[in-house]
C-alpha cells in the first residue's frame, strides 16, 4: 500500500508541476507581448535607449553592456532592450568585469517585477513601463 500511495504523490507532485509551468510559460508570454508592444510604441514616440549598466550583487559598482535599452525599475536593476528582451542587471561583477563591461543574457519576463521580495519592492510590468513612456499603452475598452 505504501508503495502506491507514494506512486500516487509523485504523479501528483508531477501533474502540479507541469500545471505551474504551463501558467509560467503564459505569463512569460503576455509579458514578453506586451515589451514588444512597448518597444514599437517607444519607438514611434521618439523616446531615445540608453546605455544599459549593470550593478553588483549588494551595490558593489557597475560594469557597462553593450546593451541599449530602457530601465524598468527605478533601481535599474531590470531593463528591456530595443529588440524587446529584457534583462535582470544585477551580477556578481569582477574587477575585470568593471574594467571591460559585462555580458549578461536575456531572461523570459514576468508580469511582476520583483515578485517575491521584500513589501514595495515588487512592481507590475505595465505600471513600470507606464512610468517609462507615460500613456504608451492604448486603453482597452
Amino acid at each position: 500500500m505504501s508503495d502506491d500511495w507514494a506512486a500516487q504523490r509523485t504523479e501528483a507532485a508531477r501533474v502540479q508541476a507541469e500545471r505551474l509551468r504551463a501558467r509560467q510559460d503564459v505569463e512569460h508570454a503576455q509579458a514578453e507581448a506586451l515589451l514588444h508592444d512597448f518597444v514599437r510604441a517607444a519607438a514611434a514616440a521618439g523616446l531615445e535607449p540608453e546605455p544599459l549598466q549593470v550593478k553588483g550583487y549588494g551595490g558593489r559598482g557597475t560594469a557597462r553592456t553593450s546593451l541599449r535599452g530602457w530601465y524598468l525599475r527605478q533601481d535599474r536593476t531590470a531593463a528591456v532592450t530595443t529588440d524587446g528582451a529584457f534583462y535582470v542587471l544585477t551580477a556578481p561583477l569582477t574587477l575585470l568585469d568593471r574594467v571591460r563591461g559585462a555580458h549578461v543574457t536575456p531572461q523570459r519576463p514576468p508580469m511582476i517585477l520583483g515578485a517575491g521580495g521584500k513589501d514595495g519592492s515588487s512592481i507590475e510590468l505595465v505600471a513600470a513601463l507606464q512610468r517609462v513612456l507615460p500613456g504608451w499603452q492604448a486603453p482597452t475598452t
